[in-house]
């Protein structure tokens, strides 16, 4: 089996990734851009440590040496994805990040043909975003061939980590986005609101621009395409109330003060926290002239899946046989390979 190496290992899922793969006997490299913040780690996991910036095109590639798949930990992801997926073309490492934002998914299917030229793996969205949903997704396509719309809809009862709400408050400003007819369609904040039942009664859920809005639909050719969460009240009114706030929090002065009491706060969830939580997703492929097909899953915590999946992707792709080109979970590994994940059930309703 080939290495690989974890970059972003000093963050919150880039250290649970790193202590589950010590667990599971696998032997990662970690890196990032300061080695005080992680080398510790590596010291007491017995990994490997390499420092090096995503600034520096000659440092990443000299970092990459050796390497065969990166998991790029490292967020947000619209502002580190490309310097990486151009090392890894470069040097002919395969690219798996965590990423769950729209643009990145869309920027690096746009590197199909680049990365098939070169015979490099580009498979963002290795974990919580998007894998389950885009399983699932993929799952409901094989039920209904035919559809012609598809929402996905998810509920999770842990919290976040400290660079999750990064990336959400960075997006603050922009609105929803939803798929229609093939393309991508930007719309308000809470677009839509539909109730959802879940497996424990229906809960009020509104549109967000979850990763599947873009993978879903590169996935199973789906052209109509939404993503909801279940949210409570508080949280639907602030959504609204966002669409005539978000020039104003999406400011650089108030981005630098909501950054820096997210840097103030602990990192994310606590393992006791991560044990206690699930996360429940739903999808419904819709064709009008047929009707529809329903799914569910339960999965482990979000962060936990995140761990399991990606390390789970990383052993796949070391293995071989994964094809190179832009991929999406599913398409790489089909609509079951969610169900190999401890703690993972599927139901069809």
């Amino acid at each position: 089996m080939g290495r690989f190496l974890i970059y972003g290992a000093s963050g919150y899922t880039g250290e649970l990734t790193a202590r589950l793969a010590a667990v599971r006997g696998l032997k990662p490299v970690l890196a990032g851009r300061n080695a005080a913040s992680f080398e510790p780690l590596a010291r007491e996991l017995g990994f490997e440590a390499r420092a090096f910036s995503l600034d520096d095109g000659a440092a990443l590639d000299a970092g990459l040496q050796g390497i065969d798949v990166v998991l790029h930990c490292a967020g947000p992801f619209a502002h580190t994805s490309k310097a990486m997926a151009d090392a890894c073309l470069r040097t002919r490492t395969h690219y798996l990040d965590i990423t769950g934002e729209i643009v990145v998914f869309e920027s690096l299917h746009a590197r199909d043909a680049e990365a098939k030229a070169a015979g490099v793996l580009l498979l963002p969205g290795a974990g919580f975003d998007v894998v389950p949903s885009d399983c699932l997704a993929a799952h409901l396509k094989r039920r209904l061939p035919s559809a012609t719309h598809l929402a996905l809809a998810f509920q999770s009862t842990g919290g976040l980590s400290r660079g999750t709400a990064t990336t959400m408050l960075e997006g603050i400003d922009k609105g929803g986005a939803v798929r229609r007819d093939g393309k991508l369609k930007r719309v308000p904040s809470a677009y839509k609101t539909r109730a959802i039942d879940y497996g424990r009664g229906p809960r009020a859920s509104v549109t967000i621009p979850w990763g599947d809005v873009s993978t879903a639909f590169h996935s199973t050719g789906i052209p109509n395409v939404e993503v909801y969460l279940a949210a409570p009240l508080s949280s639907r009114v602030f959504m609204r109330l966002s669409r005539v706030l978000g020039p104003l929090l999406g400011s650089a002065p108030i981005q630098r003060f909501l950054k820096s009491r997210l840097r103030a706060g602990s990192a994310g969830p606590s393992a006791a926290a991560r044990a206690r939580s699930r996360c429940f997703l739903w999808g419904e492929a819709t064709d009008p002239s047929v009707g529809y097909a329903t799914s569910r899953l339960q999965t482990p915590d979000g962060y936990t899946l995140t761990a399991l999946t990606s390390l789970a992707i990383v052993e796949r792709v070391l293995a071989g046989g994964v094809p190179p080109g832009f991929q999406t979970p599913s398409s790489a590994f089909g609509p079951d390979f969610i169900l190999g994940i401890d703690g993972v059930s599927r139901q069809d309703l």
